[in-house]
């Protein structure tokens, strides 16, 4: 049995989280936010992210290093491009270590979030965090009466939601508590001494002011 005292350090960790959603959900405007700075395309234009775009974001207050993994929307394709962004999606579920779902609070449950969350039901192993974006947009009525709903779909298609956060990337609002719940989910990893050098990576050493 380990003891943790206050001189000792908590244990290291580190791994990939997954954005995952419809198109112009919020998912890269969201990665942007968490690394504090641009590196996934942002439009609001459907579509526009086309290739993985990770993020690396440096937690010291936490022990911890999130690797943030940008998508394309999944949805139902009706070309053989948005099979193949399809293809890139389910590819990343399978080397990550959480998944985020966002689904935006100024729009209702649909077909296309219920298209996604069957997919993700079918993932028994990896932890998902449902992600209710665009917080700024709706007031408190509305932000309530989503969140529940979100909770009834994960009950409906028996996921198990690990957490359920409201966020605003535009706001500002509970993006570093997100960091801080994913943080947790991660394994547990030993301490890296190389340092990323993929040219589609950022890196940023950030802890909450």
């Amino acid at each position: 049995m380990s003891v943790h005292t206050p001189g000792s350090e908590a244990p290291h960790r580190a791994g990939f989280a997954c954005f995952v959603g419809r198109p112009n959900a919020g998912k890269s405007t969201l990665t942007n936010a968490l690394v504090g700075q641009k590196v996934a395309i942002t439009s609001n234009r459907p579509q526009t992210t086309r290739h993985t775009v990770r993020g690396i974001v440096h937690r010291p207050d936490l022990n911890a290093q999130l690797v943030l993994v940008d998508t394309p929307g999944l949805h139902k394709p009706r070309t053989l491009l948005g099979e193949r962004l399809n293809d890139v999606v389910r590819t990343t579920w399978a080397e990550v270590d959480v998944i985020g779902f966002c689904l935006p609070a100024d729009q209702k449950i649909g077909p296309g979030d219920r298209f996604i969350a069957k997919e993700l039901a079918a993932i028994r192993k990896t932890p998902k965090v449902a992600i209710v974006t665009k917080t700024d947009l709706v007031d408190s009525t509305t932000l309530a009466e989503q969140l529940l709903a979100v909770d009834r779909l994960g009950s409906e298609l028996g996921i198990e939601w690990a957490e359920i956060v409201p966020v605003s990337a535009v706001g500002d609002r509970q993006v570093t508590l997100l960091g801080d719940l994913l943080v947790p989910l991660l394994p547990r990893a030993p301490r890296s001494t190389r340092k990323a050098t993929s040219p589609t990576s950022r890196s940023r050493s950030w802890s909450p002011s």
